[in-house]
């Protein structure tokens, strides 16, 4: 049989994954990584990219620099502008809600890849943007609720221009 871990020990381990978490959110990187995955295959796939039919510099530097913002905060929290989980239930509805949220916004890409549709474009626009501001309240992180209400309207709208 193995040794046995001293308690000692183990408490001490639990300890560091909490001062880990409060730095580091590992599940939001993750979502990250994973809503990443369809996008990273179309820049493969379609290596012109899209056609940018609505040319708003102001909406799509905001837009850019808050994904930018969406994707940091999601996995780094800054101390003073992240207060954590209000219980245990909060970060289990957390992972619950942004799962099926990324669950969703990969399928949508699968079953729309090859549709260009007012649909696909205000689907997989309003799913990350739920999935970050979702992410934000749950967490209670500033600077992410701050980021994703920038970032949303300017994402879906760019979105919304380039289909129509």
């Amino acid at each position: 049989m193995g040794q046995r871990i001293p308690e000692k020990e183990i408490v001490n381990f639990k300890f560091v994954m909490v001062d880990y978490m409060e730095w580091f959110n590992v599940f939001g990187l993750i979502f990250i990584a994973v809503i990443m995955i369809p996008n990273v295959v179309f820049a493969i796939k379609c290596k012109d990219g899209f056609d940018n039919k609505w040319n708003n510099k102001y909406v799509e530097v905001t837009e850019q620099v808050e994904r930018l913002g969406c994707f940091g905060f999601m996995i780094i929290n800054i101390p003073g502008t992240w207060f954590g989980w209000w219980s245990d239930e909060a970060f289990a509805l957390y992972l619950i809600v942004d799962t099926i949220l990324v669950m969703l916004y990969c399928a949508i890409w699968i079953i729309c890849f090859k549709k260009n549709s007012v649909f696909r474009a205000l689907a997989l626009s309003i799913i990350p943007s739920m999935l970050f501001l979702f992410s934000g309240i749950m967490s209670r992180s500033v600077l992410l609720i701050i980021a994703s209400v920038l970032f949303a309207p300017s994402h879906i709208m760019i979105s919304y221009k380039n289909v129509k």
